[in-house]
């Protein structure tokens, strides 16, 4: 039977310039791949050791890229290996087969966030009137389904982070904090939900997965076995679960290291 990898890409597998720095001083950098680019200009990158093994990775499981990401976000990205037949985007809000968002999941998705919390409206409308324009660069609409902040993390108020939390806890809702950007996502809206779905499609009787924010602990715990990163939400908090493995690598070695796990697992499958 297949093995089943759904695994987070930004700050996980794939890692932007700003990331990088979590890794080691420039003088001792790894080679690098750039797989993403935006306005001509590069922008994510993963070590060629990592390309290696993902391209192998791809042999080996049906590997299903597992993102926060928008359609179009995910499509500028361009990984290693045979295309995926399956990719997850908009934390589980489309299901991508050969490319094409599937329209019968993205219509039970829709379905279950208008029955079970409130309105992105709602949820927009509060960021607007909260947020201060002095730490915030730009407000997001991710395909109807969540929203997010893109801000000067220096100057962003740790409290006003916390306040957030708690007012979208009481609304069904998630807040994450990655990088410069401030997600609030419906709780319905999960990567694992898809991955199940894909596990059903395919036939997959062992699924593992990894991730680094708060957005991918639901998938981590509806994996066989997972992986998280030394950096991230998860680690900040000293997050874990008996089935999830914190690996002490950070930046884009963390990354090396999920992917020779990934391909560990799947070959003694």
């Amino acid at each position: 039977m297949p093995v089943l990898v759904a695994s987070d890409l930004d700050r996980t597998l794939i890692y932007s310039a700003a990331a990088l720095a979590l890794t080691m001083p420039d003088a001792r950098a790894p080679r690098l791949l750039c797989v993403e680019v935006h306005e001509s200009r590069p922008l994510s990158f993963m070590t060629e050791t990592s390309a290696a093994l993902l391209t192998e990775l791809g042999d080996a499981a049906v590997f299903v890229p597992t993102t926060t990401r928008t359609r179009k976000q995910y499509q500028r990205i361009n990984l290693p290996g045979p295309t995926p037949t399956y990719a997850i985007c908009a934390n589980g809000g489309h299901l991508l087969v050969d490319g094409v968002s599937d329209p019968d999941w993205h219509a039970s998705v829709t379905a279950r966030l208008a029955d079970e919390c409130a309105p992105l409206d709602e949820v927009r409308e509060h960021l607007m009137t909260t947020a201060d324009p002095l730490w915030v660069r730009k407000h997001r609409d991710a395909e109807g389904l969540f929203a997010y902040l893109v801000v000067e993390r220096e100057l962003l108020p740790e409290e006003w982070v916390k306040e957030l939390a708690v007012w979208a806890e009481n609304r069904g809702w998630t807040v994450s904090l990655q990088g410069r950007k401030i997600y609030a996502v419906p709780k319905p809206l999960t990567k694992s939900a898809a991955m199940h779905e894909v596990a059903r499609r395919t036939g997959a009787e062992l699924t593992l997965a990894a991730g680094d924010s708060l957005l991918d602990a639901d998938l981590l715990l509806a994996a066989d076995r997972g992986w998280r990163p030394g950096h991230g939400e998860l680690a900040d908090a000293d997050w874990s679960a008996p089935t999830v493995s914190a690996l002490p690598e950070r930046g884009v070695l963390a990354g090396e290291r999920i992917l020779r796990e990934f391909l560990r697992e799947a070959r003694q499958a």
